[in-house]
């Protein structure tokens, strides 16, 4: 901390204090040079000063009798500059030196001024180092220094020449100057005493004016009065790391004892490190985006592409039959039409929504980076919050479109005709259904901690049938305890899913697909779907039911010895298959779910016949 105000002060602009101020001066610049004492002393330096200049003038700290700078920015060659150019000015007058003249003691002042000076003091002293001469000193001329302020003078001549051919007016974005009229030039420096900036016409008077040369410029910034302390009229220089806030340096010696600080610069390189982060988690979100666009595009794609499919299979079956087959082929075309052109506007929706989001995160994503390249720190610190979170987005990780199942509206419709027309064509229509629904197929493993204790499961959980002992094992919450049965390990929220069970040999069994919330503890109903449950089941050898609520009595014969159990989540599809006979055996259309799906198995009594997945 010390070495930090170490730094602030040796980094401030000297303080010009009138003549008779010296003294005081002198005892400022010596605890300067002493910044471990700096902090013990400063508060007694402060109540010093001010009975010191109560005594000789009324105390008016707005007008910068007496005030601490840090350094403005990073580019410590301005601040050099400043202090070449103050080395060519006259300590009385404050202007650039005129006819400069040596003391004895190797002090230089314009021959005026120190002329002056000594005719109105009783005894010839130097201003500056205070030496008093018992006789008038003869002044004489530095002739390599006064060709150095004449060089000085061309230069800044020079200078300000070229300045002024190069304005122009303020471009959007660009600091105008305040008082200019008409058409507003392009702001060069602003003044923190004035809370103004100023083009380089109307910035002469800070640079000739003795009064306004005292005033602080820095390079042109807008919002002047959010740089300044509203408590002490300070430029806020330093930031307090416990309140969170910007603040001057009396602030840091008055109402912040004991916190924190940080140089702005240190703060904002910290904040700016900050927002590139954002910013490179805002792009990680843009590019997620674009490739969800890129998967719903694929999606519309395979939609399209099985649309197209079953339009052919349709034409196939449809073109070969009567008159009143040819309507239904319409109705079916106009069917499988509206549900891709519904998926298509719910893909376009989709995309919309994410194109939407890309750009206000390419905005925000531009703010944060113009943001992040600010070398004006304040800004940075008060915009930082507003910026620093990325905004509001939805989250796509489990948005998808899945192409809207077209096997059922084939099936129906050729469910609809006449036995004696479709039979011929029902196995190879029920073929290729098979074989599309087969490509969701997904590997099943069953879940022991779920299992009936009656159970008895393979050791890599693909197959099951019930013992004739009760296991000693954990009631836990996911366990059937009496109803003989286990669901999958594996749970589904969305998207199609097909599995198979072998059920050869078995004289009763129940398959399907149950909700991860069903009650799984004493005697429980699989009647109907409001339990929860979607399910086919076996008694007594060849009685078959889906049991929709009511049971619905299935005539399958043969029975089948291996089940294909299909479920489209969006679309509410739950269907079995006889794998064998490519046969659709019933389907649960309308569904309406809610929660996870699992895959649900019973084998039922002790019939020493396992169930194979």
């Amino acid at each position: 901390m010390n070495q930090f105000v170490s730094e602030c002060v040796a980094g401030s602009p000297p303080v010009t204090l009138r003549t008779e101020e010296a003294s005081l001066m002198k005892r400022l610049q010596e605890t300067q040079r002493s910044p471990d004492a700096f902090l013990s002393k400063l508060l007694r330096l402060l109540t010093l000063v001010s009975l010191f200049l109560k005594m000789k003038f009324k105390v008016n700290f707005e007008s910068n009798v007496f005030l601490f700078f840090l350094p403005q920015s990073a580019d410590m060659s301005a601040a050099s500059n400043l202090r070449s150019e103050d080395q060519f000015l006259c300590s009385i007058c404050l202007d650039v030196f005129t006819d400069p003249v040596t003391t004895s003691c190797g002090h230089n002042f314009c021959k005026t001024c120190i002329s002056q000076h000594w005719d109105m003091n009783q005894s010839c002293q130097c201003p500056m180092c205070k030496e008093t001469f018992y006789t008038r000193p003869q002044l004489k001329v530095n002739t390599l220094f006064s060709e150095m302020v004449a060089q000085f003078r061309r230069e800044a001549q020079q200078k300000a020449s070229s300045s002024s051919s190069e304005q122009q007016a303020a471009k959007p974005g660009e600091v105008p100057c305040d008082f200019c009229t008409g058409t507003r030039l392009k702001a060069l420096k602003s003044c923190l005493v004035c809370q103004t900036s100023y083009c380089h016409t109307h910035l002469e008077p800070h640079l000739t004016v003795k009064g306004l040369k005292r005033h602080q410029l820095i390079d042109a910034v807008e919002n002047l009065e959010g740089r300044m302390c509203t408590k002490h009229d300070n430029l806020l220089q330093l930031f307090c790391k416990t309140d969170q806030t910007c603040v001057c340096v009396l602030c840091f010696v008055l109402d912040h004892k004991n916190h924190e600080f940080v140089p702005l610069r240190e703060e904002y390189e910290g904040k700016k490190a900050e927002l590139e982060k954002t910013e490179a988690e805002i792009q990680q979100m843009i590019q997620k985006r674009r490739l969800k666009i890129q998967e719903i595009t694929e999606s519309v794609k395979m939609s399209k592409d099985a649309a197209d499919r079953q339009k052919a299979e349709g034409v196939q079956v449809f073109t070969a039959l009567m008159e009143s087959v040819e309507r239904r082929l319409k109705e079916l075309m106009k069917e499988i039409e509206d549900k891709q052109e519904a998926t298509e506007k719910q893909a376009e929706g989709l995309i919309k929504d994410l194109e939407q989001e890309i750009s206000e995160l390419m905005e925000r994503s531009s703010e944060v980076e113009q943001l992040s390249r600010s070398e004006d720190h304040l800004h940075l610190l008060q915009s930082f919050s507003s910026l620093k979170a990325a905004p509001p987005t939805k989250d796509w990780t489990e948005v998808r479109v899945h192409p809207p199942s077209y096997e059922e509206t084939v099936g129906r419709a050729v469910a609809q005709l006449e036995e004696t027309i479709w039979k011929p064509m029902k196995k190879k229509l029920f073929e290729a259904e098979l074989q599309r629904v087969q490509q969701h197929e997904v590997d099943v493993t069953l879940d022991p901690d779920t299992a009936n204790p009656k159970l008895i499961l393979s050791d890599d959980g693909k197959q099951v049938y019930c013992g004739d002992v009760r296991k000693k094992l954990p009631n836990n919450p996911e366990r059937f305890s009496l109803c003989p049965c286990v669901l999958g390990e594996q749970s589904f929220s969305s998207g199609r899913f097909y599995f198979e069970v072998q059920v050869k040999g078995k004289t009763e069994w129940t398959l399907g697909v149950a909700t991860e919330s069903i009650n799984r503890k004493g005697f429980i109903t699989i009647q109907k779907p409001q339990d929860g449950f979607w399910t086919v089941r076996l008694r007594n050898g060849n009685e078959y039911k889906a049991l929709a609520g009511p049971s619905v009595p299935l005539c399958l014969h043969p029975g089948p010895e291996k089940v294909g159990v299909f479920v489209d989540y969006e679309e509410g599809l739950v269907s079995f298959y006889d794998v064998g006979a490519a046969a659709l055996i019933y389907s649960f259309t309308g569904c309406s779910f809610t929660h996870k799906l699992h895959p649900y198995f019973e084998p039922c009594n002790n019939d020493g016949v396992s169930m194979f997945l």
